[in-house]
């Protein structure tokens, strides 16, 4: 078949039946921007309904709009993913009274640079700034895997956490509770993967690499880390969140069925690389 020819008709009909998400309800934490906004793209585009959930209404109603410019309707809910009864709040709306079927626990905060420079060691560190990473990263995942499961009630289930490379390998550039934070929700996964499973729910990770994102805005006096983290991946370039969407549909759809207490690194190879090396961002 040539690349030329348009896809056969059974191949369309496959397609279909492995990524078809019409009629599926889908809710995604920290949806209004970055991988969020990716994650509810795709899976929007593939049918599903989507609602967006945010800790900022500017944010939700920006991404809302640029949702409809590219011929999308979502959902938004206002809610802090650290507060239990908040995210649970915005799960039973998204909800409305029936099954929820896909859940992405995306939202995240940055805890600022790793131990690679003196402000980042665990002599410096800003125990403030520790908890508020931990409620967020951590146990806001873990409040969102409960509210979602807990609507997951007609055999269909897809929980789709976003770990990071820091949370499945040493990090020097991620700071300790960002890394201590993404290396808990991998067990978070695991334990419910083990306790879902006869209910028809799925549990896996996804550990992005370098990825354009708000968390990850060049900063002007940390040239030197930012050099760093594209030596980190074979590719040594920051990856586009439009790169996850293939990721994110596999995962939230029937194709993945068998896949559970899993997670998925996407960062351009830094696994193997390892090795930072300084290079020229350019």
């Amino acid at each position: 078949m040539s690349v030329d020819e348009p896809i056969s008709a059974a191949a369309a009909r496959r397609t279909q039946e492995l990524f078809d998400l019409r009629g599926k309800r889908a809710v995604v934490t920290g949806g209004a921007s970055g991988l969020g906004f990716a994650m509810a793209r795709v899976v929007a585009t593939f049918g599903a309904g989507v609602t967006i959930v945010d800790n900022r209404e500017d944010a939700l109603a920006s991404a809302q709009a640029a949702f409809a410019e590219q011929g999308l309707e979502v959902a938004t809910q206002l809610a802090d993913v650290s507060d239990p009864e908040s995210i649970a709040a915005a799960f039973r709306a998204a909800a409305d009274g029936g099954s929820l079927h896909i859940a992405f626990a995306n939202a995240g905060i940055t805890a600022g640079n790793g131990p690679y420079i003196a402000e980042g060691r665990l002599t410096s560190l800003d125990i403030e700034r520790w908890r508020r990473v931990i409620d967020v990263n951590l146990s806001g995942v873990l409040y969102t895997m409960r509210a979602a499961s807990a609507l997951m009630n007609d055999g269909y289930g897809r929980i789709i956490v976003t770990s990071s490379v820091a949370g499945i390998a040493a990090e020097p550039l991620s700071g300790y509770a960002y890394t201590a934070a993404k290396t808990g929700v991998v067990g978070l996964v695991k334990s419910a993967a083990y306790e879902f499973t006869q209910r028809g729910i799925t549990v896996n990770a996804i550990a992005p690499g370098a990825f354009t994102t708000n968390l990850s805005q060049p900063n002007p006096t940390r040239e030197r880390k930012q050099r760093l983290m594209l030596g980190a991946n074979l590719t040594h370039r920051r990856a586009d969140p439009s790169e996850l969407e293939g990721l994110a549909l596999y995962l939230a759809a029937p194709a993945s069925g068998y896949v559970t207490g899993s997670v998925f690194s996407i960062d351009g190879g830094s696994a193997i690389a390892r090795g930072y090396m300084e290079v020229d961002p350019a």
